[in-house]
């Protein structure tokens, strides 16, 4: 079941990532939401998922990707594509020591720290202002139209590294949950004591998982915020956009499982479009939905359909 099961995962999300080639730039820009929300849920998933590390704050490398990579291109005078790679090695390089002070702290003192420090780089990025302080700051046209003059296919383009960087991130923790470093997760996953008394090096994943997530949290905020043209504090460290959004995503599709991301990402775009002009009521709704799945199913939407599947082999042997 489980290899079969990888091959619906894969191709579904190659469907999903082929459809908005054939749309408008509506579409487009849809399908380029869609991808980054993947990957910071798939990555989150891995985090919390596997790692067991429950954190609220990475809105924190969201915010630091995107700044980082209009630093590089406003005063630096690199080319924006160019400086993507670089934001992603900065905030892997600033989440080092930041792992090893947070990993301090254990359970809800260090989901709080991890927004503390989401919430330290909002109010430092907003009283630089050399980075436009609190209204933030914009991308130079020639930086923008260096990569096309076109804004379909500008758009397009960002739409292409937005589906190949959730290809690739779906891809690469898959492959590295069958390997010996994922079977170190699965067992922290399962019972962390047991799996430190066997002599995994549970902080050391841990560390290890952060730092990574970190890397690709931010270069995803980079991509974001290079397709907006724009950045400022509020949007870059968005505890609602980059962190709520994205935990109600894997909570939704199911905790710990690879399909998981996916399949929340489904619902929670369908539940989106059909019901955001709500206004507070389409919250509450995230909100009471996201309880009554924890409540009832907290394994989510793929352990639902994998335990019913369970239940159905025995009868399907003894036919």
């Amino acid at each position: 079941m489980r290899d079969r099961a990888a091959i619906v995962f894969g191709l579904s999300l190659l469907v999903c990532a082929a459809i908005p080639l054939f749309g408008d730039n509506g579409e487009r820009q849809l399908g380029l939401e869609f991808a980054a929300t993947l990957t910071l849920a798939t990555l989150w998933n891995l985090l919390a998922g596997y790692a067991g590390v429950i954190s609220i704050g990475q809105q924190a490398y969201v915010g630091l990707g995107g700044y980082v990579l209009f630093a590089l291109t406003v005063f630096a005078g690199m080319p924006v594509l160019a400086a993507l790679p670089l934001a992603a090695a900065a905030c892997g390089l600033i989440a080092m020591p930041a792992g090893r002070l947070l990993f301090r702290l254990r359970g809800p003192h260090f989901a709080i720290g991890t927004w503390v420090l989401a919430e330290v780089f909002r109010l430092s990025a907003a009283q630089v202002s050399a980075l436009g302080g609190g209204s933030g700051m914009s991308l130079p046209i020639m930086s923008i139209l260096a990569i096309s003059h076109s804004r379909p296919q500008r758009l397009l383009d960002f739409y292409l590294l937005s589906a190949a960087l959730a290809l690739a991130t779906s891809a690469a923790v898959a492959v590295l949950l069958r390997s010996r470093f994922g079977l170190g997760l699965t067992a922290i996953r399962d019972a962390e004591a047991a799996a430190a008394s066997l002599g995994v090096d549970v902080m050391a994943l841990k560390w290890i998982v952060y730092v990574i997530t970190a890397a690709l949290t931010g270069l995803t905020g980079a991509l974001l915020f290079l397709q907006n043209v724009r950045i400022s504090p509020d949007a870059a460290f968005s505890v609602n956009d980059w962190t709520a959004n994205v935990i109600f995503i894997v909570v939704i599709g199911g905790i710990g499982r690879p399909a998981g991301p996916l399949i929340g990402c489904l619902v929670f775009f369908a539940f989106r479009a059909a019901f955001a002009g709500y206004g507070a009521w389409y919250l509450i709704g995230l909100g009471g939905l996201a309880i009554a799945m924890m409540l009832l199913q907290p394994q989510g939407i793929v352990g639902f359909v994998e335990a019913a599947w369970r239940r159905r082999a025995p009868a399907r042997a003894g036919v």
